[in-house]
């Protein structure tokens, strides 16, 4: 702020005042917050700025009230996630990775801030309800803890939403996988094959689902269903459901189970849950298994391998069993593209392809792992191929073959990742090779 602003807000004793000052003045009269409303509350207290300090403390008076407070200056591109600890201190994470401010909020700044932030997400946030998850008008996910489960002041985790829609050819760029592993990502979406999203928290599993989705064809129609809208989509026909929390008297929840139930009507070309996470997995690999092809969602894991557990753990909040499971996932969902995230870098780690082993129980094979700048096959690979009935050519210094449209060429026998690495039946896999 200039030294005329920062002379004009010392001598209204502190911004806190004045921010009440605005708030009374907007239950008399609702509104935006503009430069006349300002002029009109200094006024009523004698006071008077100069055009350029009206304008700089209208824009911080509004950050106050219908942003993100004391936060929104560092809400700026490239910043991925704003935290606030319960000591007060305020973390980034963006390209440099998760990293301190030199900002610290007090307990009573704190506590404002997360039940404004979640009053205006449409959701309650105090003493006898001390969590929230929202998504506010501003399209960022909002948590909140309030103490006493918080050992101090309230902890605030806000995930803003990226400046602009990454594609697939932006997330290459960004360096998250090569030419070789996109041309079997945009294999994945034409060919219509049920696929998972997977890694931890903060690796880019809803960017590049979006991002993948955003190259099916437009004449498909995708329903999306989440928790918390989150799944950007560049695409013409994209249908969004948002489950519901519970109101003050506990009434009035819709779950994502009821959703998926409900998107089965609504003429889906494609079914995509934002993220698995409970017992609605049921509905959808049932789904899945009545004809509608090229599902997909996200699902948290430490690596592809991990995901049958991780599916069998949500499964059994649904009723299913181990075996029945299995059976389900068998034959309604077969890729899983896996992603982590290392030095602030998010990267493609791995694709895999989900199978019922002999004894009936899932299991994750590795068909593809990026490494150094090549795409390693493993022994998934040609399994994988047979799935995709398309020729995707791996070496990194080759483009894969594509017709006018875009779409990659299927093949007119077996399809091979590559043809020139086929394997004999005779010849079992070796292991893996460096195309």
């Amino acid at each position: 702020m200039s030294t005329e602003g920062e002379q004009g807000l010392q001598e209204l004793s502190g911004l806190q005042e004045l921010l009440d000052l605005v708030r009374e003045d907007l239950v008399r009269s609702p509104g935006p917050i503009d430069v006349p409303r300002i002029v009109r509350v200094l006024r009523r207290q004698g006071r008077v700025l100069g055009a350029a300090a009206t304008l700089e403390l209208t824009a911080q008076l509004r950050d106050h009230v219908d942003g993100l407070g004391p936060l929104q200056a560092l809400a700026v591109p490239g910043v991925t996630d704003l935290l606030v600890n319960d000591d007060g201190t305020v973390w980034v994470d963006d390209a440099d990775g998760l990293h301190r401010t030199a900002l610290r909020l007090g307990p009573a700044q704190a506590r404002e801030l997360a039940v404004r932030l979640a009053t205006s997400g449409g959701r309650r946030l105090d003493d006898a309800v001390p969590w929230v998850d929202a998504h506010l008008p501003s399209r960022i996910r909002f948590h909140a803890v309030l103490p006493p489960l918080s050992p101090g002041g309230a902890i605030i985790s806000l995930r803003l939403p990226a400046a602009q829609r990454l594609d697939l050819a932006d997330l290459q760029a960004l360096g998250a996988f090569t030419p070789a592993a996109r041309a079997v990502l945009d294999a994945i979406v034409a060919a219509r094959v049920p696929f998972l999203v997977t890694g931890g928290t903060g690796t880019g599993k809803s960017t590049l689902l979006a991002a993948m989705l955003a190259t099916a064809p437009p004449t498909e129609r995708l329903v999306v269903v989440e928790d918390v809208l989150e799944l950007a989509i560049d695409h013409p026909h994209v249908v969004h459901l948002q489950s519901r929390h519970p109101n003050s008297e506990g009434a009035g929840a819709v779950d994502l189970t009821a959703l998926v139930r409900q998107s089965l009507r609504m003429r889906p070309d494609r079914i995509v849950l934002g993220e698995c996470r409970g017992a609605e997995v049921r509905e959808l690999l049932q789904a899945l298994n009545t004809g509608h092809e090229g599902g997909c969602g996200t699902v948290h894991a430490n690596t592809a391998a991990d995901v049958p557990a991780r599916l069998e753990a949500l499964g059994a909040l649904g009723g299913l069993d181990r075996s029945a499971l299995a059976t389900q996932v068998a034959s309604a969902l077969q890729v899983v593209v896996h992603l982590g995230r290392h030095d602030g870098v998010r990267r493609l780690e791995e694709i895999a392809l989900l199978e019922r082993t002999a004894d009936g129980t899932l299991t994750a094979r590795t068909a593809l792992r990026p490494e150094g700048g090549t795409l390693h096959e493993e022994p998934a690979a040609a399994a994988l191929a047979d799935r995709l009935r398309c020729s995707v050519e791996l070496s990194p210094s080759t483009a894969s073959t594509r017709t006018a449209t875009g779409s990659l060429r299927p093949t007119t026998g077996r399809s091979h990742i590559p043809t020139k690495h086929a394997r004999t039946a005779s010849a079992p896999p070796t292991g893996r090779r460096a195309v």
